[in-house]
């Protein structure tokens, strides 16, 4: 018969070589949500950014695609991205110049811009 070895993870407080336990554990769960989404983004970059896309470009696609035809305005697509990123609408000029996405003008104000 063999015998099976199970092997038990690094805690957070082991892996980052803590010598002083947390105080709570909320503590110590709050710093691995930390990490674990530090290493989701650098996986993720990684894996996007080899097909020459940022994050930022990736998460306006990934919102517009949600869209449809119809687009959104820069403002809303500010709103709905994951983290907050100054500058969306040089973004969205940038990825145009790319041929990425288009832009158009809106017919009920002037100043409000929509990509698709």
């Amino acid at each position: 018969m063999t015998k099976s070895v199970v092997v038990r993870p690094p805690s957070i407080g082991e892996d980052i070589k803590q010598r002083k336990p947390f105080r709570t554990r909320s503590q110590g769960a709050y710093l691995g949500l930390l990490r674990t989404g530090d290493d989701l983004k650098r996986r993720t970059t990684a894996v996007i950014e080899s097909a020459g896309v940022t994050p930022q470009q990736y998460n306006v696609l990934r919102i517009l695609r949600g869209a449809g035809e119809e687009g959104l305005t820069t403002l809303t697509i500010a709103e709905r991205m994951p983290e907050r990123t100054p500058g969306v609408t040089r973004l969205i000029d940038r990825m145009k110049g790319k041929g990425w996405v288009a832009r158009r003008r809106c017919t009920e104000g002037r100043r409000r811009v929509g990509a698709q």
